[in-house]
């Protein structure tokens, strides 16, 4: 996630593409293209050029230019709208309706499929319910995996591990890492919630074992049988080993420059590129807003700041007090796999902060050099455009913009 590069929706880039791609044709003096002519001329058609052309200046081509021309002028006002939209806020603070899957990074990856054999079937009279507690996890995490039989009512069935064991995904040329054996069961104790439901549950601890130096995907096999057929499942996660920057506990709120900001101090092992991100939820509970660092820092003491937008709190009409939660980041490492380290997770409420009165953060758009840039060459394309379909037709008004005064 770039720290001062304008981040572009989806529609807003391919929006840009076609309307660069208009002018660039408009300017090297190339016509728009016309529809291909037939080799002969029924009746009532009009007439046709040397060149397989309507003739310019008949009725139909004149109609075709004139949509033409309206249509450059959406598209040229589409693309300004889009963009303008898409970055009135800044790449660090976005509502968190654009980032679903990073409403709750803490939550059970779960899953359910039918019983898979190690010959390819499957049979969906089977289904196999499993879980794991979490897909990234830094140096001394741990993480729960769980696994349960039911029928295609939801019956539970019997279900026994034959086996289960952990091992470092290694490619060509590497060398295999150590194999730990994981012990699942449905005692009620450790990861599994309920004693005898048909539950099996188990945890990978890699920095307790010989996994502990291992620097990317370990993949716990676990295989089993349930009525009288046999079954395996897969679960990965990614790990890594350094700890490259260690948090202090300390964190505050404050109010900067009409956005509510949130700081949080750690301790720097190893210099470079850090992101870290918070999921903020308003005074109701309701998930609303992604914060983010992302810059470079040096080793030693450092304060990360975590901001929530001004104009993003009074466009959404936020319920003060804001929350902060579930902060979670990493170190980024260039040209190696994986392409991070880290940082311990903090969970659950980080800041809960104070019930700051809503006019008092600033409605102001945000502002960069390149967003400045960009809004000024697209309002010159709207321009051009409007100009284009005004020599074309004085009498025929341009269509009034979605933004633009």
């Amino acid at each position: 996630m770039p720290s001062k590069a304008v981040l572009l929706g989806g529609a807003a880039a391919a929006i840009i593409v076609a309307t660069a791609a208009w002018w660039s044709g408009a300017q090297d003096g190339v016509a728009a293209p016309q529809p291909a002519a037939p080799s002969m001329r029924a009746a009532g058609q009009p007439a046709i050029d040397s060149a397989g052309q309507a003739s310019a200046d008949t009725p139909v081509a004149k109609a075709e230019r004139r949509r033409a021309l309206l249509a450059q002028v959406a598209l040229a006002d589409t693309t300004y709208c889009t963009y303008a939209g898409d970055t009135k806020y800044p790449p660090v603070s976005r509502p968190i309706s654009e980032h679903p899957d990073q409403v709750y990074p803490n939550a059970p990856v779960t899953d359910e499929h039918a019983l898979r054999g190690a010959d390819g079937s499957a049979d969906a009279a089977v289904q196999i319910q499993t879980s794991q507690s979490r897909v990234f996890m830094a140096s001394g995490e741990t993480v729960a995996f769980s696994v349960r039989a039911v029928d295609a009512q939801g019956k539970a069935l019997s279900l026994v591990i034959t086996r289960a064991a952990a091992q470092g995904v290694t490619y060509t040329g590497q060398r295999a890492s150590a194999q730990i054996a994981l012990a699942f069961a449905d005692d009620g104790e450790g990861a599994d919630a309920v004693a005898g439901d048909g539950a099996f549950a188990g945890i990978l601890a890699p920095a307790q074992t010989g996994l502990a130096s291992f620097n990317g995907t370990i993949r716990t096999e676990l295989r089993y049988s349930v009525a009288g057929k046999n079954g395996f499942v897969l679960f990965d996660v990614i790990y890594t080993p350094e700890l490259p920057a260690t948090w202090t506990g300390q964190a505050r709120e404050a109010v900067e420059d009409g956005s509510l900001v949130y700081y949080l101090k750690a301790n720097v092992l190893k210099a470079g590129r850090y992101v870290v991100q918070g999921r903020v939820d308003d005074a109701k509970g309701r998930p609303f807003a992604i914060a983010s660092f992302n810059d470079v820092l040096a080793a030693g003491p450092a304060e990360l700041k975590l901001t929530v937008f001004g104009k993003l709190l009074r466009d959404k009409e936020a319920a003060l007090p804001l929350t902060l939660r579930d902060v979670d980041g990493y170190l980024l490492k260039e040209n190696v796999d994986p392409d991070r380290a880290l940082l311990p997770r903090l969970e659950g409420k980080v800041v809960v902060g104070k019930p700051h009165p809503l006019a008092g953060f600033s409605d102001a758009e945000w502002h960069s050099e390149e967003r400045a840039r960009h809004l000024v060459e697209f309002a010159k394309d709207v321009a051009l455009a409007k100009a284009a379909l005004g020599q074309f037709d004085p009498a025929l008004a341009a269509p009034k913009s979605a933004c633009l005064p």
